[in-house]
């Protein structure tokens, strides 16, 4: 697929005139959504669901058929400073048991009918320590976020991004702290487990990344560059890409929505596409799903990654629109509305 930006002013002129949905299919939903066989609001927050998707696809009466789950994989040079629990190897090993379909990711994906893929991003090459360098240079920013742009595909009807990468709940919570502020422990948790010294030195990390940055931190794609990860970024461009496409989004935990959240300060609106799937065990994520205005579908002490609870969510979804688009109308059913 093409990719429309070349550089990061082209890629943040298109977040901010982005697509928005058709007033005319919600309007559409909306009033089918009124005359199904059911009370009002009987299916809660699944009828506003199903009329928020209606409006991104175009239809009062969508379906659900096509479902697409990437995951970018990238490594980060912030490990040397020893926040993760595990060792960098590890994404490598984990790609490869992607695309060998043996990870939770591929086992949800499969369930909920999504078409999956892998997309590694010179795992070979870390980005930069960002405790003395930003993490990547405008070129290497720009790469990222084509990928990420690239690998959707436009005759999607949903998308989830997941992401693989050993460390990045680092680059994430140094990303919300940069874009909200607060304290560098308000936006650090264990991530995949580290011990009382591990977060110390993962909460040392994120606030000596934002005092090294500060001159930069102005600026969302700024931050996503000093700060980020390639894999980040690429979450990044593919929701971004969605929009362009008018495809509904469901976001994942924490690392996916601290992504997502640069959209969200480039552009206000620019996540009016997405819903939040899931609320997940790291810490500082539901303070980040409330700066966001997302409010979750579920809650399950998720702390997996790989968009794991955000596939999950597509069943949520799915619900909703089969109940929308296959129910029939009291007129149709020859039932009374009392």
């Amino acid at each position: 697929m093409t990719v429309p930006f070349k550089t990061l002013e082209e890629f943040r002129k298109l977040v901010a005139t982005g697509r928005q949905p058709d007033q005319a299919a919600i309007n559409a939903a909306a009033d089918r959504n009124g005359q199904l066989t059911k009370p009002p609001g009987a299916l809660g927050r699944l009828e506003d669901l199903a009329i928020w998707y209606a409006g991104w696809r175009g239809t009062g009466r969508p379906l659900l058929e096509k479902p697409q789950v990437i995951v970018f994989a990238g490594n980060h040079g912030v490990c040397a400073r020893g926040v993760s629990a595990f060792p960098p190897e590890v994404t490598v090993q984990m790609v490869a048991n992607f695309e060998h379909g043996g990870a939770a990711i591929n086992q949800l994906s499969k369930a909920f009918g999504a078409e999956m893929s892998v997309v590694s991003l010179d795992l070979d090459r870390p980005t930069a320590d960002f405790t003395v360098a930003p993490a990547m240079t405008e070129e290497e920013l720009v790469s990222a976020l084509a990928a990420g742009w690239a690998a959707v595909n436009p005759e999607a009807d949903l998308l989830v991004t997941g992401e693989m990468g050993i460390g990045n709940t680092t680059p994430a919570a140094a990303i919300s702290a940069a874009l909200f502020g607060g304290e560098a422990g308000e936006w650090t948790g264990r991530g995949t487990g580290v011990d009382d010294a591990g977060l110390d030195r993962k909460t040392s990390a994120v606030r000596d990344g934002l005092a090294l940055h500060a001159a930069l931190l102005a600026d969302p794609l700024q931050v996503l560059r000093a700060l980020g990860g390639r894999e980040l970024a690429a979450m990044a461009g593919a929701i971004a890409a969605a929009r362009a496409h008018s495809i509904p989004v469901i976001l994942d935990g924490f690392i996916c929505c601290a992504s997502a959240a640069v959209l969200a300060k480039i552009a206000e609106g620019a996540l009016d596409h997405a819903v939040a799937g899931h609320q997940s065990a790291e810490g500082a994520h539901a303070k980040l799903l409330a700066r966001l205005g997302k409010e979750p579908l579920l809650s399950l002490g998720l702390r997996l990654g790989e968009g794991s609870g955000a596939a999950l969510a597509i069943g949520v979804l799915k619900g909703a629109i089969a109940c929308h688009s296959g129910m029939v109308t009291f007129a149709e059913a020859g039932v009374s509305e009392g």
